[in-house]
């Protein structure tokens, strides 16, 4: 976790708040939250790094590891905020981005919408080439023809490059050598080859994610190298780590190379202290639940492993129908978002029936309780108009916020137009918004297969132990655990993640005809590159992961199969080949064994050992103070009136402590409703878990 007795920050951006951990070996996380600045995330990241470190008598030249979880590289392709990009592919196929799969993701509507390239058509170039499926190459690359292409795209203002031609998975040779011709004209010029960023099989998957990769390219370099300059000049020495997609973290040189992988990094890292805790508290079954300020995240933990994905989209045209996104292929956590989170904005619609989101407030100008011009009213506000949040306790009494202007809000907006009082409306708001969720829950556990009734729910987020008990109720869940810091709880994720690098190499191949000597080559080559960079983070030793997608001949999707650690021989054939039928029929409830089996891509991950929770403390209850803070006026749902709700500070609170709800537990990043009927009980590692009556609460 530390490097020596030194220590470790962990720092997530929001879309409205900025959060930090700081963890050192065997203490107590120390915790800071400040309002994310989204004209430049770094201001708020060198904010409340001094402030956090400031408080403690301590600066950056005290801590080891800085890791950093950021949606920058999601927010520039949804924004459509990144680079001018050009794309060089095979002569003949610059229309791939816009062909893409050939699918309607919604065949009865005539009106359909696809999102558009990130490059252009008059910037995607053909050029005089061709490699076979097999590696061989008919046609090698002309340099001059790449040089004389380049020089006219430079004048076109181009700021990055992406090359992706015909089959340069089995074959990187043309990628190279157009590489090394663009270099020797532009070598400031960032290019991104998919033979590089994703040397698998699948056209329109390898090229959308190159292009995705150049176009968050400069963004993504200029941000990192920006806040390396500015952690320097505060006297930090260490390592400077970034988190990715799959839930590990890398250096920041490679998060510049490869940004695409990038694009789930702050969702991942909340994933990644629930898994932690799932281990530590033996829950083997939960559901990761992170609400925050602008998104509402999800990821099902099943036998204590996360559900893994190695293609996700991103920039939906319609937010919950799959197809309509840009494919992004890169190893992911396989999560869940919603646009609902404390900043969504509520709004009459035009048939006269209240809607939440996806549109947020965000950071600026914030809820209209947050003082700081917004006018719209959000989730946070009507939370506070319920009474469900107090306007001096928000942020530990940091941040005071304005009921009369949430209520104000609330009324213009929504309530008046729609003839309603503002009280009932914010009501409503809370109930939409757990019902979004719920939907979206219910139909994400369904698509995996699982009964949503076996799990727990692990909610985190500064919003999320608001309104977890209310969406457990509504999708059959049963318990609810609110863990300390549960506020920042993905910042956490970030300072305990391992170091972790992916590889994978397309070699499609009959299983009964595969060359045992090649893929094990194959293997061993992506198992040394993985390990030499996980020694070179400096995390621990190694841990090295294989795995293959398999397949039925003829099929377009593959399922993943673990691989043995050592060299592969003919005894492994039959093996792989029964453990491909047995996870075929769990996913699709059959098998079809008289259809021949084929490898399509062998993957390797090798990474530093897990830096779970065991080693951390656990801060002590307070002595001196009462638990009980006040009562307060809460609208209860249920009886649909306001009744004076216990509220109680979560500092006091001792393991073995029970409550009856109705209550609400405050603690500084996040505010914890216990149900009407719930029980909730504090654990012996001051978590507090909530058993829901059998009936929905409020």
């Amino acid at each position: 976790m530390t490097h020596g007795d030194r220590r470790v920050v962990g720092v997530d951006i929001g879309g409205t708040f900025t959060d930090f951990v700081l963890l050192a070996e065997g203490g107590v996380p120390e915790t800071g939250k400040v309002l994310t600045t989204p004209r430049d995330p770094s201001r708020a990241v060198l904010a409340g790094l001094r402030s956090l470190l400031a408080g403690r008598g301590l600066g950056l030249g005290d801590v080891a590891l800085v890791v950093h979880g950021t949606t920058l590289a999601t927010n520039a392709i949804i924004e459509r905020k990144g680079a001018r990009t050009a794309l060089l592919t095979t002569k003949g196929f610059r229309d791939v981005l816009e062909t893409g799969s050939e699918m309607r993701y919604d065949l009865y509507d005539l009106f359909i919408e696809f999102p558009l390239p990130l490059v252009p058509r008059p910037l995607r170039i053909g050029i005089k080439e061709r490699t076979d499926y097999r590696g061989g190459v008919r046609q090698p690359v002309d340099p001059a023809e790449v040089e004389r292409v380049v020089q006219t795209l430079l004048g076109e203002g181009v700021e990055s490059l992406a090359i992706c031609f015909l089959h340069s998975y089995a074959n990187p040779e043309n990628e190279e050598r157009a590489g090394a011709a663009v270099m020797a004209v532009a070598p400031e010029l960032p290019v991104s080859l998919s033979s590089r960023v994703l040397p698998e099989i699948g056209e329109y998957g390898r090229v959308s994610t190159t292009v995705a990769n150049a176009y968050v390219q400069p963004l993504i370099a200029g941000y990192l190298g920006r806040i390396e300059r500015d952690l320097a000049a505060e006297g930090f020495r260490g390592a400077f780590h970034v988190m990715t997609s799959n839930g590990g973290t890398v250096p920041a040189a490679r998060a510049r190379a490869l940004p695409v992988r990038l694009i789930e990094s702050g969702p991942a890292a909340g994933v990644q202290a629930a898994l932690a805790w799932s281990r530590r508290l033996g829950r083997p079954d939960v559901v990761a639940f992170d609400m925050g300020g602008t998104t509402a995240k999800m990821c099902l933990v099943q036998d204590g492993r996360a559900f893994w994905t190695s293609e996700f989209e991103a920039a939906r045209v319609s937010r919950f129908k799959k197809g309509s996104g840009l494919p992004i292929r890169i190893p992911a956590l396989d999560l869940l978002e919603i646009g609902a989170g404390g900043g969504s904005i509520a709004h009459a619609g035009a048939m006269g029936i209240l809607a939440v989101g996806p549109e947020s407030a965000g950071a600026e100008p914030g809820p209209a309780c947050y003082g700081l011009g917004g006018e719209e009213p959000t989730v946070t506000d009507a939370d506070l108009v319920l009474g469900l949040l107090s306007p001096t306790s928000f942020l530990g009494g940091v941040m005071t916020l304005d009921r009369e202007r949430a209520e104000a809000a609330i009324a213009k907006r929504v309530a008046e137009p729609l003839g309603l009082d503002p009280v009932e409306v914010a009501a409503g708001i809370v109930r939409v918004v757990t019902e979004n969720m719920a939907t979206a829950m219910a139909i994400y556990a369904a698509e995996k297969g699982v009964d949503l009734r076996r799990f727990e729910l692990f909610a985190f987020g500064g919003a999320g132990p608001v309104h977890a008990p209310a969406l457990a109720a509504r999708v059959g869940i049963g318990e609810v655990v609110i863990p300390p810091s549960a506020g920042v709880l993905s910042a956490l994720g970030c300072a305990i993640a391992p170091s972790s690098f992916d590889y994978a190499v397309s070699h499609k191949i009959a299983l009964d005809a595969i060359d045992l000597a090649r893929v094990s080559r194959m293997l061993e080559e992506m198992e040394a590159e993985g390990v030499a960079a996980v020694r070179e983070a400096g995390l621990g030793a190694p841990v090295v992961h294989r795995s293959a997608d398999f397949r039925y001949l003829g099929q377009r999707y593959e399922v993943n199969v673990p691989l043995p650690s050592r060299a592969l021989g003919a005894r492994d054939v039959p093996r792989l080949g029964e453990a491909f039928h047995r996870t075929y029929r769990a996913q699709y409830g059959r098998d079809i064994r008289d259809v021949p089996v084929e490898a399509v891509t062998f993957r390797v991950k090798v990474a530093s050992p897990s830096r779970g929770l065991a080693a951390l403390g656990s801060p002590p209850p307070l002595a001196g103070r009462p638990a009980l803070k006040e009562h307060r006026p809460v609208w209860l749902a249920r009886r649909r009136a306001v009744r004076s709700c216990p509220v109680y500070d979560r500092y006091v609170l001792r393991p073995g402590t029970r409550l009856e709800g109705p209550a609400i537990v405050e603690e500084r990043e996040s505010t914890t409703v216990v149900p009407p009927g719930a029980r909730l009980r504090v654990d012996a590692a001051l978590d507090l878990v909530i058993t829901l009556p059998r009936r929905p609460g409020p």
